[in-house]
């Protein structure tokens, strides 16, 4: 067992099978407010064999993570989450409530979401009191199998290199509690305050991870690795490698273009450590600030892109990273995620359409946010400020005021 021994077993794992993970808001059809409904929604999905396992429980009762099962193809996973969103939307109806996607939520107050009756969620906001409480915040993960633990931390380690591209192509959470906090990836900044959150040490050896884990939890810090938060992750019990650094996307063709991209550049690396090539790698402290600089200014930012301090706009930067792994993403088959990944780099990502739908609606700005994710969720993709403002609002029969 893991618990009781230094020893971190790595579960055997195919080569760059993948797997999605896509946290959701229930939001209500009044207000456009959360909704604490989680336990309802998934005692209901659980009464259905096929959707049971894709439907999980998460920190907040505001919460409903939807996960793909292990697939060789990103287009399998996008079927899987799909099938359960529309699955799910009877149930939700049901209750008035409705699905939103973004890595935060406009206008709720931490404060008053109610967090899942588990040991280990009561553990954690004992332990963090007002960070524990502010983790009002949603992602995508992707897990990609990695057939070798030797691989794993040599992946890890280049991985970081790219994260602040990673971070900024999903950026999707500029509001905080009612405030633009200009920043175009708020949650970034807020979840990294948790312990054994945020930017992972770069180990060379797996024996060191062990080490690690050892001592943390010796030290109380932690009781299972999975309670290691990192951006991006070894999943030991899975034998993936698992990227955490993304903003909970607002549509699926975005998820797609996210889980592309990460699915891509796993099987990538993993190329380049079976030829025996050198590795790309940055020091801690560009890691550190291409985080930062992702967070604040998303596709905008100019990101550091080698041990030299050179640096290049992350729209650059994606675009050559994208013709890079085309022939990687054709052999798996995600070639047409790597397609909508440059459509996010041309139109622009999921925070500048929640700023120009604010713009758009003055009277009552997030508000229409929230209405613009709603709508986003049920037409499976992105939606300009005029196509939204056209086909989805109504202000006049909305009257809201936030």
């Amino acid at each position: 067992m893991e618990e009781a021994t230094n020893h971190l077993d790595f579960a055997p794992s195919q080569r760059s099978t993948v797997g999605v993970e896509w946290e959701l808001q229930l939001v209500d059809m009044d207000s456009n407010d959360l909704r604490q409904a989680a336990n309802t929604v998934i005692k209901q999905a659980w009464q259905v064999p096929e959707l049971k396992p894709l439907v999980h429980r998460e920190m907040l009762l505001n919460t409903v993570e939807i996960a793909s099962g292990a697939h060789t193809k990103v287009s399998d996973c996008m079927r899987d989450l799909r099938f359960a969103v529309t699955s799910l939307r009877p149930k939700t109806n049901e209750l008035r409530a409705d699905f939103a996607a973004a890595g935060s939520h406009p206008f709720a107050q931490p404060a008053y979401q109610r967090v899942t009756d588990s040991r280990r969620y009561a553990e954690l906001v004992q332990r963090t009191q007002y960070w524990g409480r502010q983790m009002l915040l949603y992602g995508v993960h992707v897990h990609v199998g990695v057939e070798s633990r030797e691989k794993v931390l040599p992946i890890i380690n280049t991985l970081l290199t790219y994260g602040g591209r990673l971070q900024s192509l999903a950026a999707s959470s500029p509001y905080w509690a009612g405030q633009d906090t200009g920043y175009a990836s708020n949650r970034a900044m807020v979840f990294q305050q948790l312990p054994t959150s945020g930017i992972p040490r770069q180990f060379t050896h797996w024996e060191e991870l062990e080490r690690y884990a050892a001592d943390m939890k010796k030290a109380g810090v932690i009781s299972t690795f999975d309670e290691v938060r990192w951006d991006i992750r070894p999943s030991p019990h899975l034998g993936t490698v698992e990227i955490r650094i993304f903003d909970a996307c607002s549509n699926i063709r975005e998820v797609e273009a996210c889980a592309s991209l990460a699915h891509a550049l796993v099987d990538y690396c993993s190329s380049l450590v079976d030829a025996g090539e050198e590795l790309p790698r940055l020091p801690d402290w560009f890691i550190e600030e291409n985080k930062w600089r992702s967070a604040r200014y998303g596709l905008d930012a100019q990101l550091i892109t080698n041990a030299s301090g050179q640096t290049e706009h992350v729209r650059d930067s994606l675009a050559n990273l994208v013709e890079q792994l085309r022939p990687t993403a054709r052999e798996l088959g995600c070639e047409p995620g790597l397609e909508l990944a440059l459509e996010i780099l041309e139109k622009g990502g999921s925070y500048t359409r929640q700023r120009a739908v604010a713009a758009a609606v003055p009277e009552s700005p997030l508000d229409a946010v929230v209405s613009l994710l709603r709508a986003e969720m049920q037409e499976d993709r992105p939606l300009t400020a005029e196509e939204f403002l056209d086909t989805h609002w109504a202000d006049a029969a909305r009257g809201g005021t936030r």
